[in-house]
C-alpha cells in the first residue's frame, strides 16, 4: 500500500535569512537600529536586510561575522538556501498550474504500484510525475513520450489511453535499466530466438523468465515484464534504448502461454526487421499493416514450421494435439492457440492445454 504523504521533506516556503538574524537580536537585546549601527548600514537597508528583500553578500556576510558571530560562509549558506527555496517555491507554483495533466496518467495506478510517491500538493505531484518520466517540465513530456506515440491515434479511444501507454512504456524503460546486456547483434538475437523457443515447453514463469531475459540479454535486448495500468491495451512492445540496446516490454495482456510467446516472437521480428527510429507498441491501433503482417508471420513460423501446418489441420484429439507438439518442440497451448487462429479448431476447444498466467496482487515495487 502507499502512503497518503512521503516521508521526504521537501519545502514548499521559503525563510529569509532575517528570521535567523532577528533571533540573534532577540537574544542580545538589540534593537533594529543598534544592529544597524553596529552593521555600519542604514536602517532602511537592515530592514530590507530582515525582510529578505535585500540579499546578503559577500560583504554583508563579513560584516554579520564580525557583529553576531558565526562564520560568513555559514550567512553565506543561509543566503544561498533562501534563494534556492524561493525558485523551489515559484516552481511548484508554476508546476501546480499543469495539475490538469495528471488526469492524462493513470496516476492511482501508478501509487498503489509504487511508481511514484502520493503528495498532497498538486505542485509536488506534477514534480514527482516529471521525475517518473525524467523530464523536466511537461512541454517536455510531451515531446518525448506523447509525441512519438501520436502514430497510435487512430483510434477515438486513444485519446484516454496515451498517458497509460507512456506510463506503461516508461515503467518498462527504468526495469531495464537494471538489467546487463551484451551490446546488440543481429545475427546474436537471432540465433538465440531457437534457444528462447523452446522455453515454451517450461509452465512456470519462475523458470523461464529469467531464462529468458538471460538469454535475450546475451544478444542485446532487455526483456521486461510490466503490468499494463487500466486504459492501456498493449501486448507488447520494442524500442531502441541506445544504438545497442534494445527494449522488449511484455504485459501478459492475454495471460495465456500461446498469446506470450507470440508476442514475444512478433516483437522479437519488430527488432530484427524494422529499423531502429519507431517505437512499436503492440496492441493499439495505427502501425504499419505491412510491418505488422511481417512480424505475425515471423512469431507464426518461428513457432510452428510451415512444414507442420498441414497436420495441424487434421488434429482434433487433445492427445493428438499434444503428440505433435512434443515432436516439434513446442508447448500443446501455441499449437491450440494456432489452429483457433487458423479456424481450424473452435474458440471453446481444448482450453485446458493452455498455461494461463496471472499477475500477484501485491506486484513488487522492484
Amino acid at each position: 500500500m502507499y502512503k497518503s504523504t512521503t516521508t521526504t521533506f521537501a519545502a514548499d516556503w521559503a525563510s529569509p535569512p532575517g528570521a535567523i538574524i532577528e533571533e540573534f537580536l532577540e537574544e542580545r537585546g538589540w534593537t533594529k537600529a543598534e544592529l544597524a549601527v553596529r552593521l555600519d548600514f542604514s536602517p532602511k537597508h537592515v530592514n530590507e536586510l530582515l525582510k529578505g528583500r535585500a540579499p546578503i553578500t559577500a560583504e554583508t556576510a563579513e560584516r554579520l561575522e564580525r557583529v553576531l558571530g558565526s562564520t560568513a560562509g555559514f550567512w553565506m549558506r543561509l543566503e544561498s538556501n533562501y534563494q534556492q527555496d524561493l525558485v523551489r517555491v515559484q516552481q511548484l507554483e508554476q508546476l501546480a498550474s499543469h495539475k490538469a495533466w495528471l488526469k492524462e496518467l493513470p496516476l492511482s495506478w501508478m501509487k498503489r504500484q509504487g511508481w511514484v510517491e502520493a503528495y498532497e500538493h498538486a505542485g509536488k505531484q506534477v514534480e514527482e510525475c516529471l521525475k517518473f518520466f525524467a523530464v523536466a517540465s511537461v512541454e517536455a513530456w510531451e515531446k518525448q513520450y506523447s509525441k512519438p506515440l501520436a502514430i497510435y491515434r487512430t483510434s477515438p479511444s486513444f485519446e484516454t489511453q496515451q498517458g497509460a501507454v507512456a506510463s506503461w512504456l516508461r515503467r518498462a524503460e527504468l526495469k531495464a535499466a537494471t538489467i546487463d546486456c551484451r551490446p546488440y547483434e543481429a545475427k546474436a538475437f537471432k540465433s538465440v530466438l531457437m534457444e528462447i523457443r523452446s522455453l515454451t515447453l517450461e509452465p512456470e514463469p519462475r523458470v523461464f523468465v529469467p531464462q529468458l531475459q538471460s538469454l535475450a540479454a546475451g544478444a542485446g535486448v532487455a526483456v521486461v515484464f510490466v503490468q499494463a495500468p487500466p486504459k492501456c491495451r498493449v501486448s507488447g512492445a520494442t524500442k531502441w534504448l541506445t544504438s545497442d540496446r534494445a527494449l522488449m516490454a511484455l504485459s501478459l495482456r492475454h495471460k495465456s502461454n500461446d498469446h506470450l510467446w507470440f508476442t514475444v516472437f512478433h516483437e522479437a521480428a519488430h527488432l530484427l526487421k524494422h529499423g531502429k527510429k519507431t517505437t512499436f507498441v503492440d496492441g493499439l491501433d495505427g502501425l504499419d499493416a505491412q510491418q505488422e503482417a511481417e512480424a505475425n508471420r515471423f512469431a507464426a513460423d518461428q513457432l510452428i514450421p510451415q512444414e507442420a501446418l498441414k497436420n495441424l489441420m487434421k488434429l482434433r484429439s487433445e492427445r493428438e494435439i499434444t503428440e505433435l507438439a512434443q515432436t516439434i518442440g513446442i508447448a500443446p497451448g501455441i499449437v491450440v492457440g494456432r489452429m483457433q487462429h487458423e479456424g481450424w479448431l473452435p474458440q471453446s476447444y481444448h482450453h485446458r492445454l493452455k498455461v494461463r498466467y496471472s499477475w500477484p496482487e501485491k506486484v513488487s515495487h522492484g
